[in-house]
Order: structure tokens, then sequence, then C-alpha cells
């Protein structure tokens, strides 16, 4: 069984452009991707800044790209990060939200997504606040699917300390008071989790009283730890069996939105052919697909040197004989590739935080 597919721009750092951003849309509603979520960490009017308008240039782009995506069968989402909305949930709050909300639907959205991930989660009651203003949120917006991000959307412990030791019990709370219609995302047993179980899958779905949509953190190569390496191979460690277990599977993207379509479009061949599944034959397929058989077998005979070894810790030298070939070829993807040698998605901790 294949769930629902679909991309979420969960990432960290600098923003795709709206023409890359419709073209690696348009590539993968091709490949049975249906659903494009819009939530980069760094526009500020969904996050820190959300009680403010988008600028009029960003809002006419977010409402062109909404069209495009019903023009090519694709649903178009929103991620809002009302940031620790619910320490003060009074009157101004709830105007601003209001507020917030209409223009998300002026721009026709059809899937909202309310993030409550990478904030402080240790307090008293936290599934039963969030839960109470998911429904608030609901009662408020003409999106016909809302997608609920918890605090706490994995098990990984670095959650924990990073943002508070989580409440007892915190989904089986959320399950309890969140209507069955609200959606909710999980990355799994890591943040970046390297594969995914059946067994874990059902757990959670029991812990949650639904099935949860996958938020799966790869390709994506944001912060400082993975902006280094270009995630490139093909999707492994997601048996089709757990499609049965899934609401939806959503892709987080990589930084770089032409490399992203390697990756990507392997996912759907994983669940159509199952345990005939061969990845190096998906990543070629996907390769000469995107790339062209030139530039695709240039990128697989450096696989190793720029998924494994990474730009930090590449010779000098192989930096500049890479940087050559690429830089000759004119492709999209070749270009991103020069970039990221160039240093141009070098990421700190500092700039994660001013993400928020």
């Amino acid at each position: 069984m294949t769930p629902e597919l679909g991309l979420i721009e969960g990432y960290y750092g600098l923003p795709w452009d709206w023409a890359a951003r419709e073209r690696v849309m348009r590539r993968l509603a091709t490949a049975g991707y249906r659903f494009f979520m819009y939530a980069p960490k760094a526009d500020a009017f969904l996050r820190r800044r959300w009680r403010e308008a988008h600028p009029e240039g960003e809002a006419r782009a977010l409402a062109g790209f909404a069209a495009a995506c019903r023009e090519a069968g694709v649903r178009f989402g929103v991620g809002l990060s009302p940031f620790e909305v619910w320490k003060d949930f009074g009157a101004e709050t709830k105007r601003a939200l209001a507020d917030k909300l209409s223009r998300l639907d002026e721009l026709g959205i059809e899937d909202l997504g309310v993030l409550f991930d990478d904030m402080r989660g240790d307090l008293l009651g936290l599934a039963e606040a969030q839960a109470e203003i998911v429904h608030w949120i609901a009662g408020r917006t003409r999106a016909s699917r809302i997608v609920f991000c918890p605090t706490y959307y994995s098990d990984d412990p670095a959650l924990d300390m990073a943002f508070g030791q989580r409440p007892e019990g915190y989904l089986e709370s959320l399950g309890r008071a969140l209507d069955p219609r609200i959606e909710v995302f999980w990355t799994g047993e890591e943040v970046c989790s390297r594969a995914y179980g059946v067994r874990h899958l059902e757990r959670v779905g029991d812990q949650l009283g639904r099935r949860p949509v996958l938020w799966d953190n790869y390709p994506v190569n944001d912060g400082p730890r993975m902006s280094p390496f270009l995630y490139l191979r093909a999707f492994t460690g997601r048996p089709a069996q757990i499609g049965s277990r899934l609401a939806a599977h959503a892709v987080n993207p990589a930084l770089q939105p032409e490399l992203t379509l390697l990756p990507a479009l392997t996912l759907p061949e994983s669940y159509r052919l199952g345990e005939a599944y061969d990845y190096g034959a998906a990543l070629a397929a996907a390769g000469k697909a995107v790339l062209g058989p030139e530039l695709s077998d240039l990128v697989r005979r450096h696989l190793i040197l720029l998924n494994d070894t990474g730009r930090d810790r590449m010779d000098p030298a192989v930096q500049d004989r890479l940087r050559g070939r690429y830089a000759a070829i004119d492709h999209p993807a070749a270009r991103e590739i020069v970039d990221w040698l160039d240093g141009k998605w070098v990421m700190t901790r500092d700039m994660m935080a001013g993400d928020h």
C-alpha cells in the first residue's frame, strides 16, 4: 500500500526560490506526489513574526504557487508555527491568529500545518493546551485538512535535552484530546530516522489513536552537522509494509531543490516495487531522468565524496577538481554542486536560532 506522498519544506536555512519550488512540485507531481506544504523555517512570517502579514511580493508569490499546485493536481498547504502561543492564548492573541488564518485562506490553502516543533514543552497540561488551540484554529480556517506537529514529534531524547523533559504520557494525552480528524506528524524513533518499522509505527498509532503522517527527514541537510553533505542516495529503510500504518508520507527536502529530486523520485518506487525494489537501479533511473546520462554518471562516480566525505573533510585539491568539472556543465543541479562547494549553504547554530 502506497500512502499519500508529499513534500514539506521544513528545513532551516536559505529557502528555495519560487521558480525552483514550482519546478520541483511539478516534477514530483508526475511521480505521484499529491501534496506540498510550504513551511521553511526562514519564513519569519510563519514563525516568530507570525502576527505580521507577508510582504506584498511574498504574498503574491505564495498565491501564485498555490494556483500552480491546483493546476498540477497537488494539494497546497502552509505550515504555521505560532511560537509558544499556549503561554498566552488570550483575546489579543486570538484576534491576531484569526487574522493570520484569514490571510492564509485568501491564498487558497487546502492543508494547514499547525507546527509546535522546536519550542519549549516541559509544561503541565501541554497536550491539552495544544489540542485546545488546534481545535480553535480548526474552527476558523477553510483548510480541509489540518496536520499538527507535536512539540515532541519523535522518541529521540535529543528533543528532551533541547526543549525540556516531555510530559509523561504526552502522546496518549494528545490522542485523547485531539479530534480524530486532526492528523499528526511524526519523524520516527529519531529526529532524522534511518529506518522505519511496522511495529514502531503501530505503537505510535495506538498512542495517538490515529495513523501518523510521517515527517521524513531525508534528504534534508540543514544545520551545522548536515549542511556539509549532499544526501543523494535513494531511499532505503522505508519498507512498503509501513504504508498501511501511515496516513501520509511527507519528505523534508534538501537545501538544494534540483538535487532533492534524485532521492525523492525513488520513494514512490520503493512503495510500488516492495521487496523487488533495487535502490541502486532506482537512483540510476532518477539520475537519468533529472540530470541526463552524462551528468548522472558523473554524480554517481562522485557519490561517496558528495554524500559521505562531505565538503569540510574533502581535500582542497579534490574540491577544486570537482568545481571545475561541474562548473563546465550547464545544468541547475551542476550549479547547485558548485554553489555547495563554494559554501553557499554553510550553516551555524546561530543561523538556525535566527530562523526561529
